[in-house]
């Protein structure tokens, strides 16, 4: 384990050195993605500096124990040695676990795509609540979100909903959240008080750089519309809606939030780039995935990955088995701990594939 943290050292001490070069200062990408890198390899360094500490506790615990010369100094040596004999395993555990070698997506924000599936008006309600769900939670985490262009369902929620969020390691929490979600329970419009299953689909890109995709003007077509969400006259009015569409893969983004045209058409050009990276994220996904056997994240957009189920008051992940009956909580925003046991498998899976490697 020393060996691996000293290799770790090494690069920390490299990294250390090029973020203050002016070079790497005035190279935007590079000096983000160090930073980046720093920030990780700093975690490790204290996890190396917690595990050199106890590796030598541990030696001169034994030392004194095999001495025996003063016995309360032995007792004590017994307890230092005890908690040494504890505490390294776990540390063990958790740079193992740092160790994995981190995708750099995950450290992007994200942009979300709710979309009612099959189920009427109640799907348009259900992802009404996915969006209510997901802001609560990151508000929680201290995350931003703004929406970026929705269309209502004809009995609230909505049809269709984009929204960004911004903040620390958003896509690498958020992907786990991609897939389609399923909700069981009686509709408000059911009058025999019949069970209805209704589905909403979820998608998380990663928010691109202008540097991470370079996008042809001569390749988009930009038309201006006016709004038709909420905001008074001059919204309704105005052209200031855009829609922009990629000629050549025919990929459409639109923004309709702003009261400006420019703003609209900023955060237009942000999801189109955002959709282009992901078309070319999600190929390498699947081949990861089929690489791995992978459950937790294999890039299949179409895979029911859980269930909501109102009348037994229960969350049910599919794709590790994890049911959880605390559906009012999960359903007003508290997410982590599902989030949290995606999190542990995929690492799992990721120590089971990379070992040798790692």
């Amino acid at each position: 384990m020393l060996e691996k943290l000293q290799i770790v050292k090494q690069r920390f001490d490299e990294v250390s050195d090029l973020i203050i070069q002016p070079d790497i200062i005035s190279d935007q990408k590079r000096y983000v993605d160090l930073n980046r890198e720093y920030k990780d390899l700093r975690i490790l360094m204290d996890k190396r500096d917690a595990y050199i500490e106890l590796t030598n506790n541990l030696a001169e615990a034994e030392e004194i124990i095999a001495d025996g010369s003063d016995p309360e100094m032995v007792d004590m040596a017994k307890m230092q040695y005890d908690e040494a004999k504890e505490g390294i395993p776990k540390l063990e555990e958790e740079i193992r676990v740092l160790l994995i070698p981190k995708d750099p997506e995950d450290a992007k924000n994200a942009v979300v795509e709710l979309r009612a599936g099959t189920g009427g008006d109640e799907a348009s309600i259900f992802a009404g609540d996915l969006f209510r769900m997901y802001t609560k939670y990151c508000e929680s985490k201290g995350w931003n979100v703004s929406t970026v262009d929705f269309s209502e369902g004809t009995n609230g929620g909505f049809k269709e909903i984009q929204f960004e969020v911004t903040g620390e390691d958003v896509y690498g929490t958020l992907k786990f959240e991609a897939g389609v979600h399923r909700v069981q329970r009686v509709p408000q419009t059911e009058t025999q008080g019949r069970v209805h299953t209704s589905a909403a689909t979820v998608m998380v890109f990663p928010e691109a750089e202008e540097f991470d995709v370079e996008i042809d003007p001569k390749d988009v077509r930009i038309d201006y519309f006016c709004s038709s969400g909420p905001g008074g006259q001059s919204v309704n009015t105005t052209y200031s809606a855009v829609r922009l569409t990629h000629i050549p893969t025919g990929l459409v983004a639109q923004c309709q939030d702003q009261k400006s045209q420019h703003k609209n058409k900023e955060k237009a050009f942000r999801v189109l780039r955002s959709r282009l990276y992901d078309l070319e994220l999600a190929k390498k996904m699947e081949e990861d995935a089929a690489k791995r056997g992978s459950m937790v994240s294999s890039g299949d957009r179409s895979a029911k990955i859980r269930t909501y189920n109102y009348p037994q008051g229960r969350v049910t992940d599919h794709r590790i088995g994890l049911t959880l009956y605390d559906l009012q909580n999960i359903i007003n925003g508290d997410i982590q701990k599902i989030i949290d046991e995606l999190m542990l498998a995929e690492n799992t899976e990721k120590l089971k594939a990379g070992d040798e490697t790692i």
